[in-house]
């Protein structure tokens, strides 16, 4: 008889780090998920790709412990590869790293656009100083605020 372990309220989602790689201004999302233990395995690379056509998120990676087994490696080849619309370079659609090569400085593969630019923040308006007392000991001094 098969047991279903119920889901955290996170739905396969450790963590989003989002994007912009077009000048839509348009944010893109890249789905992480963490699995500790040992017993990562090729289902969750299915989940994680379930997971990217459910949030529509454009990359997802798999941050485990445990080195990919070779079934792992071959479903997140399966899911393909993200294409940015100005950058030359296709991004693995999966990407599984293990907290070992995050430690040695490898990291996940997205896009890095760096001519994006945003909307600037009007300026603030400058307030006059307002002055209030302050009691400290016998007798109250003005400091400005």
């Amino acid at each position: 008889m098969a047991t279903s372990a119920k889901k955290g309220a996170d739905r396969g989602i450790d963590g989003h780090l989002y994007f912009h790689d077009d000048k839509t201004g348009k944010s893109k999302q890249v789905i992480l998920s963490v699995k500790a233990g040992e017993n990562v395995n090729v289902a969750q690379v299915r989940d994680l790709r379930g997971v990217l056509e459910r949030e529509k998120a454009e990359i997802g990676v798999l941050i485990s412990m445990e080195t990919p087994t070779k079934p792992m490696l071959k479903e997140a080849a399966e899911a393909g590869f993200y294409k940015s619309p100005h950058l030359e370079e296709k991004f693995p659609r999966i990407q599984i790293l293990t907290v070992e090569q995050l430690l040695h400085g490898e990291q996940m593969k997205y896009p890095r656009w760096v001519d994006a630019t945003f909307k600037k923040a009007p300026r603030a308006r400058e307030t006059a100083a307002e002055t209030i007392p302050l009691p400290l000991g016998d007798g109250e001094i003005e400091e400005p605020f």
